[in-house]
């Protein structure tokens, strides 16, 4: 293996002409000797998508990577040398103070018109991209019982109405055992509300409750939670109550599930795609089990296709407090106005509280695998995380749990964990997820499709039936950011269209995780 290694032509990535250290690009890494070309010669052997120094770095010297200061060499590395996060000290985190307000103007090129896709248009106005039954749950206690249900649903109702994609029921660890009027518990509880309101489930919405709990169907889903269906009465929804008097043994509950369930079917069956404009679309952005090619080839890649989309007036969110912290100057400077760089600030500085209070260190964001795929630290991380937003001016920003209102790049404070994102995206009113990935995860959601895009052509060569799209091309040179930036934007298009993704074909789907700062009783 060795000897293949030094046969093949050494590739270094440098990301900007002021940095210090480079990345390898060559699949499995390089040995001890191989001299780049242009470049240093290795000392040891660095593992791909591991740094480099490409001049002397002395102990205390400024480790840029982005043309930014990830870090300071925590010892003496001389050129050639592997830098690693245990051979980097972190810098501190950047003030929240004095920072840029809207001081960044880029062009983002004219409108893009013509461009669309077919889809549920919903009697609110919004679109959705799948054709879905949800079912609410008000507490973790009803899940077992809908589980059931639901797999009868799936296999004795649901081929009965074609037009309906699937089931879907929204389960969650909540409802009861929690200080449900706590400072904080406002958030799970809006969460789980929007969600249920998503535009993908075509504004019917059904719900299962216990009946003892703490989270009562009618604190969840108030008369009026969904405007547009004001006419209909106090309750817009349909209630099962396992508790209820009439249900005599289990089979009672799942009778009245199937019951209701097939009314909702019924309604749902009616709905037809249509051609709708791509500023329809709501797209979330995320990025899980990063690697240090996150930065270099997928997420600059959905950054150009997160500008098309917002050219073409849709509404595009990018998400994770701890991953874009280190970044916040960059932020603030592309908000639309101060009020909106302002709001920024105080989500991020709402967030360094919580965390502030859970005693947790913002180094424990990145994982071993992340360190394993290259990157060091936190910083480095939230680099090549800020990059998926591509350059468009950030024209608002979404509370935890809350609906996005306005149209554009928005940002949507959530935390990190890949469900927590994908949970309170959701709420958000995603119907469309696109989700990088370096080091690989078969993460998926069941009530929107997610896209999976695969930083390395290694690992998109390898995960061939769980990864939508490979974008190593970018770092072998077989491809631009803007080819694939337009090669994502069509595949949005195509799978908001109601092309399967893999994660859908295979229904790999995570549970909901409610975000819940609030303390347990």
């Amino acid at each position: 293996m060795a000897q293949d290694l030094v046969q093949e032509t050494p590739r270094l990535i440098s990301m900007n002409a002021n940095d210090n250290v480079a990345i390898v690009a060559n699949d499995f890494g390089l040995p001890a000797g191989a001299a780049a070309p242009g470049g240093p010669t290795l000392r040891e052997r660095i593992p791909q998508g591991h740094k480099v120094a490409l001049v002397d770095l002395p102990k205390g010297t400024p480790v840029r990577r982005y043309d930014v200061v990830i870090g300071y060499a925590a010892e003496d590395l001389p050129a050639g040398a592997w830098v690693n996060e245990q051979r980097l000290d972190m810098p501190a985190p950047p003030s929240l103070d004095g920072l840029p307000l809207a001081t960044r103007k880029s062009p983002l090129g004219g409108a893009l018109d013509g461009y669309t896709f077919e889809g549920f248009r919903n009697d609110d106005g919004s679109v959705g991209t799948r054709n879905l039954l949800a079912i609410t749950t008000t507490v973790q206690c009803v899940s077992g019982v809908v589980e059931h249900a639901v797999k009868r649903i799936r296999t004795e109702l649901l081929p009965r109405y074609g037009n309906v994609d699937d089931v879907v029921a929204l389960e969650h660890i909540y409802g009861c055992g929690v200080a449900i009027d706590a400072p904080g518990a406002e958030i799970p509880i809006r969460t789980l509300r929007n969600i249920s309101l998503n535009p993908n489930f075509g504004g019917t919405t059904m719900v299962v409750s216990l009946g003892c709990e703490k989270l009562q169907p009618e604190r969840l889903l108030p008369k009026g939670a969904y405007p547009s269906r004001a006419a209909m009465g106090a309750r817009d929804y349909d209630l099962v109550t396992l508790q209820d008097n009439s249900h005599v043994g289990f089979e009672a509950m799942i009778s009245s599930i199937m019951q209701t369930a097939e009314q909702h079917l019924a309604r749902l069956d009616k709905r037809r795609r249509q051609t709708c404009p791509a500023s329809d679309l709501v797209v979330g952005l995320q990025c899980g089990g990063s690697d240090a090619f996150s930065g270099v080839t997928a997420n600059p890649g959905l950054g150009f296709a997160a500008d098309l989309l917002v050219r073409a007036g849709a509404t595009v969110m990018f998400s994770e407090n701890t991953e874009v912290r280190d970044g916040i100057a960059q932020l603030t400077a592309r908000a639309v106005n101060e009020d909106v760089a302002r709001e920024l600030i105080a989500e991020l500085g709402w967030y360094d509280n919580y965390l502030e209070r859970g005693r947790v260190d913002r180094s424990a964001n990145t994982t071993p695998g992340n360190k394993k795929g290259g990157l060091s630290n936190i910083v480095e991380k939230a680099m090549g995380s800020i990059v998926k937003s591509g350059s468009a001016p950030i024209s608002g920003v979404v509370r935890p749990g809350e609906r996005a209102k306005t149209k554009g790049l928005l940002y949507a404070a959530t935390p990190a964990s890949d469900f927590v994102c994908g949970t309170l995206q959701l709420a958000a009113g995603m119907t469309l997820h696109v989700f990088t990935t370096g080091r690989g995860t078969p993460y998926g959601l069941a009530a929107v499709p997610v896209i999976k895009v695969a930083t390395r052509s290694e690992l998109a060569r390898r995960w061939h039936d769980l990864m939508d799209v490979d974008t190593g091309g970018i770092a072998s040179g077989e491809a631009t950011i803007e080819e694939t930036g337009w090669q994502l934007f069509r595949t949005m298009l195509e799978v908001a269209s109601g092309r399967q993704t893999w994660t859908e074909k295979w229904r790999l789907h995570n549970s909901l995780a409610l975000f819940n700062p609030a303390p347990i009783t």
